[in-house]
């Protein structure tokens, strides 16, 4: 799937982990001298030795210490701990390892698919913090306050930084961290097995995808058909276009808070979507105001069921119509057009319904959560 499978085998270790990293694990973890791993691995012992030595000047960085605690305590005899098998001088810069195993390779490519995409955005930064259970991915904006695009499971920004995807660049209480060369590359590698999958299947068109970022969603047709599933362009959202257009008065058209509104509505639908259940009857629920189309928790994380909670309420405030332009617009990456068709609007009109839902939305959000940007909901 894109991502580079690691040489050396072992069951309880997930593929994509660096051979490096597996080195220094088992050397700190189970003991194994320098010499004997070369052995193993056929190579020379100052090589194993450059390894082992560039993991440990990286501890100070939060996302690697607490990924090779992980992996660490996946080698150490029972009678040892990850912290005990550390060299002296060296504390744990966490006191307690917030997750007990690394995402496997499927997790880890599809949510570098979704997270890498938003961290090759201008200005944005992935920020973590010592008492967040998530990272957050936020990108700046030149007349307000940065947006929050995107919601990055701890134990997968632990695996960015082990793969060398993300580089620290502020330490301290609130770590930053941006993509590096090798993180694009990465996402290239992914996308162009995506594209490639794709042209196998016949879809797409070579002088339209090269300007394109395809994704497949769930759009709803109306009636009784349910959710069909429809390529979208998620390189290029209604909100985006809208932003860059300007009004009569030489304003944009959507200013950045509106634009705000939409993509943390985006997010929460997104989180809201962890749990069983994800194809849901939205049409149901925007014409009749039955709140079931969600389902119940089952016992999931707290962050998709109060991610659930903000969408039905934010669904509620906005009504059908509005709530219809928002769903299909910010979480369906549908174009007004389509949107204007399906709805049985004139032309032309869906930007002003959906600048008129933004603004409620917006509303809804400074009047429920005191603003519209949150670093965690």
């Amino acid at each position: 799937m894109g991502i580079v499978q690691s040489q050396t085998s072992f069951h309880h270790v997930p593929a994509w982990v660096p051979d490096s990293a597996i080195h220094y694990a088992r050397h700190t973890g189970e003991g194994i001298s320098l010499r004997d791993l070369a052995r193993q691995a056929g190579c020379h012992a100052s090589t194993i030795m450059r390894q082992v030595r560039r993991y440990e000047n990286q501890r100070d960085d939060p996302l690697i210490d607490e990924a090779l605690d992980v992996l660490t305590s996946s080698f150490s005899k029972p009678a040892r701990s990850a912290s005990a098998s550390r060299k002296k001088g060296n504390p744990p810069m966490n006191v307690q390892v917030r997750s007990t195993q690394l995402p496997d390779e499927e997790t880890l490519t599809r949510e570098a698919r979704r997270i890498l995409r938003r961290l090759s955005e201008t200005g944005a930064v992935l920020i973590l913090a010592v008492d967040m259970d998530k990272a957050v991915v936020l990108r700046e904006a030149k007349d307000g306050p940065p947006t929050r695009t995107a919601i990055v499971p701890r134990d997968v920004a632990q695996a960015f930084a082990v793969k060398d995807w993300i580089t620290c660049v502020k330490s301290g209480r609130i770590t930053s961290y941006e993509i590096t060369n090798a993180g694009r590359a990465a996402l290239k590698r992914i996308l162009a097995e995506d594209a490639k999958q794709k042209a196998q299947r016949g879809q797409g068109s070579v002088f339209l995808d090269q300007h394109a970022d395809w994704d497949e969603r769930d759009v709803m047709i109306g009636g009784d058909e349910g959710p069909r599933r429809m390529r979208v362009n998620a390189a290029e959202s209604p909100l985006t276009m809208l932003a860059r257009r300007k009004d009569a008065d030489g304003k944009p058209f959507l200013d950045s808070e509106l634009v705000q509104a939409g993509e943390r509505f985006r997010e929460d639908f997104e989180l809201a979507q962890m749990g069983p259940r994800v194809t849901q009857n939205w049409d149901r629920f925007l014409t009749t105001g039955d709140k079931n189309g969600f389902g119940s928790s089952n016992g999931l994380a707290e962050g998709p069921t109060a991610a659930r909670e903000r969408v039905l309420s934010a669904l509620t405030d906005l009504g059908p119509g509005l709530g219809d332009i928002i769903m299909r617009c910010c979480c369906f990456l549908e174009g007004l057009e389509a949107a204007e068709k399906r709805m049985g609007w004139s032309a032309r009109s869906g930007k002003i319904v959906l600048r008129i839902a933004l603004q409620r939305l917006r509303r809804h959000y400074v009047e429920k959560h005191g603003s519209v940007s949150a670093v965690l909901g």
